[in-house]
Formats: C-alpha cells, structure tokens, sequence
C-alpha cells in the first residue's frame, strides 16, 4: 500500500513579528503544532516544537506528502529543525498544483467549501492567538484546528483523484470545475 502523508503546520508567529514574508524569515515562524494523517497507518499524529524532527522523519518515509501551500510555507517554517532540503520530498502542493491550471491561487477553504460543502473551523491567526495564550485548551484547539485542516486536506485530494475535478467558488461566487490529474 502506498503510504500518503497529509500534512499541515501551525506557527508561533506571525509575519508582523518576524520581519515580513520573505523566505529567510519563515524560519522564525517557529512551528507551534504540526499533524500528519497517513494512508498506510490510518491515523492522525500531532506534533509539538519538541518533536518537530520526528514529524521530519515521518515525512521523509513517505511515499508521497499532500499539503495545500506546503511548498511555500510549511516546508521553509519546518526547515528551521532539520538540515534537509524538504523540497526533494515526493510532494504534492494541491495549491501549486491547481495554480498552474487556473493561473491564480485558490484558498483550501474555497476549494472546499465548493467541492465538499464544509469550510475550515479556523485560521492561522487565531491558532496564533491560542498559541499566545498559552492554555492546555487553547493548544488543544491549535491540535484540533490543524487536523481539520489535514482532514480537509485529504479528502480535496482523494475527491479530486477519484474523480478527476475539483469545484470553487470565483471571486463573483459562481461554482467553477477545475480538471486535475492526481
């Protein structure tokens, strides 16, 4: 069985406090909670700072790793814990991936909101606001938050390489399909 690790990170900071958004200060973001879903164990795992490297790994064993904007984002927030280069990783970015066909960005939540009619319980500026505030529960809803958004994840991906299209709402609100080859 071929092993598909879904992965999403949640950060410390925001650009504001690091000095901007360009890739040398990702790597102050500083990873708050991280969560993998793989095919071949069928679990969720969340990882804190601590054991960042044992998400590393988790990663590297995989036959594949899915993410929306991991590329871009998550891979250079992670690489502040290992020397390896995160972008030789088997990787499918869904965000990459439908900007090229459409030739502009797409947010996951749009992605599914359309395709499967839920939306994410969050974003990434409140999972910093719980980050700031410091409680169990507000590392719990950080822990939540980034499953679902792993969830989410994972089942864009599997409708779209099921059945070959994906749905979004355009910037006037009217439903487009958009073909993908997954």
């Amino acid at each position: 069985m071929k092993d598909i690790v879904y992965f999403d990170l949640e950060t410390q900071k925001g650009f504001d406090e690091v000095g901007g958004r360009s890739p040398e200060h990702f790597r102050k973001l500083k990873m708050s909670i991280g969560v993998t879903y793989s095919t071949k164990d069928q679990e969720y795992r969340i990882f804190h700072e601590g054991n960042a490297h044992e998400m590393v790994n988790r990663l590297m064993r995989a036959d594949l790793v899915v993410g929306h904007n991991i590329r871009a984002f998550d891979y250079l927030v992670l690489s502040e814990y290992t020397p390896l280069d995160l972008d030789q990783l088997p990787t499918l970015d869904t965000l990459v991936e439908l900007e090229k066909i459409l030739k502009h960005r797409l947010s996951l939540d749009a992605i599914a909101r359309a395709t499967l009619g839920n939306t994410k319980t969050a974003d990434g500026l409140d999972a910093i606001r719980w980050w700031r505030q410091g409680g169990a529960e507000d590392i719990l809803k950080i822990a939540e938050y980034c499953c679902y958004d792993v969830k989410i994840t994972r089942l864009v991906h599997e409708f779209g390489r099921e059945r070959g299209e994906l749905y979004y709402q355009d910037r006037f609100g009217q439903r487009r399909t958009v073909k993908v080859r997954w």
